[in-house]
């Protein structure tokens, strides 16, 4: 726990279980602050911001996978080599706190968002969270089949020139023909980074009733 950021940790068994994950050659110092947001709105809930496994290429933060060099057709396999290590981060954090997958909400930033998105295809670990929150954040490749137990909700810059926010269009887009859980916002003079705005949506999206199909507000954006 020493690297993670506690930023609320119930003496009893959590009722809702909120980790956020930061992006490349970041710390988890960075997000602490949304985390300190979530648990103003749910002040029964576990929360924590956690360290990437790996010091970062970059010479300053840390990873959960290299991006020297990455390319559409090596970031699959980058991702599915530290696969294990996140999962077993997210089940450790649920035996701490208590919480189960079903209570709990994963909120990547950029890096963190990728992990985050392809964690919610796997088959084999079995249901990891029943929310995720993608920050600037994209999938590796769009996916061949809908999260059955999980809600995928996508908050993205229109200016974001790190990762286009065409991206988050396309995944929900794909998403919702595959009848998946999704909600898409697009936000006009963001980059890649996080406001007020985003913090503001996040908040609405852990909060509602999230309905199927809810994807106007991106598809808008996009031809603005």
């Amino acid at each position: 726990m020493s690297e993670h950021v506690v930023v609320q940790l119930p003496q009893q068994a959590a009722a809702q279980l909120f980790l956020l994950f930061h992006g490349v050659g970041s710390t988890p110092e960075n997000l602490a602050p949304l985390g300190e947001r979530l648990a103003a709105e749910f002040p029964q809930a576990a929360v924590i911001s956690v360290a990437a496994p790996d010091a970062s290429d970059f010479g300053a933060g840390r990873q959960w996978f290299s991006v020297q060099g990455v390319t559409e057709a090596n970031r699959a396999a980058r991702i599915a080599a530290t696969m294990d290590r996140f999962v077993a981060t997210v089940r450790s954090f649920q035996e701490l706190t208590g919480a189960g997958p079903e209570r709990t909400a994963l909120v990547g930033f950029s890096q963190g968002a990728i992990m985050a998105l392809e964690a919610s295809l796997l088959e084999s670990a079995g249901l990891l969270a029943g929310r995720v929150v993608s920050l600037s954040g994209r999938f590796a490749a769009l996916p061949e089949r809908a999260p059955a137990e999980t809600t995928l909700h996508f908050i993205h810059g229109d200016q974001d020139g790190v990762i286009a926010y065409q991206h988050a269009v396309d995944a929900a887009e794909r998403l919702v023909a595959l009848d998946g859980d999704v909600t898409a916002d697009v936000l006009p003079r963001l980059g890649h980074g996080v406001d007020k705005r985003v913090a503001d949506l996040m908040v609405e999206r852990l909060k509602g009733h999230v309905p199927r199909r809810i994807w106007a507000q991106a598809m808008a954006a996009a031809q603005e």
